[in-house]
């Protein structure tokens, strides 16, 4: 068995609304989704990176009472909650086609101590920034 952190969860306000932009936006792939009563685990993966999901989850019973959800949802809806951060082989193609799709953007590519990047939240609020790498210098 191997060990480490397989799940990384983000708060959203509408689970089939999350999983509707990780899917058909951003191309990630549906890897667990079931329910116990109203709770909902739902996971999905980035189509290269198997061994790792992120949790689409709605805070609420039974982790968390009405109170503390709404104000989670709240904070999340604000961008509060710390970014998330995609790796790209080609950012400004990314954003093209992401945009194409519907996604909207919070900041258009820009190039950056070698790198390219650009910003983009979720449905739910959730920050991310997508970031195509420096190439190597060649000595």
């Amino acid at each position: 068995m191997k060990q480490g952190i397989g799940v990384v969860g983000v708060y959203v306000n509408d689970q089939d609304e999350a999983l509707a932009f990780y899917v058909d936006k951003l191309g990630f792939r549906v890897h667990t989704d079931v329910r116990n009563g109203p709770y909902r685990w739902l996971t999905v993966q980035h189509p290269e990176q198997p061994g790792f999901q992120l949790g689409l989850f709605k805070p609420g019973a039974p982790i968390h009472d009405e109170a503390t959800a709404q104000t989670l949802l709240a904070m999340v809806a604000k961008g509060a909650m710390p970014p998330l951060v995609l790796s790209v082989a080609d950012c400004r193609a990314n954003y093209a086609l992401w945009r194409e799709r519907g996604v909207e953007f919070t900041q258009e590519p820009v190039d950056r101590y070698g790198s390219v990047d650009a910003g983009f939240r979720d449905p739910a609020g959730n920050g991310w920034k997508m970031i195509q790498a420096a190439e190597p210098s060649r000595a």
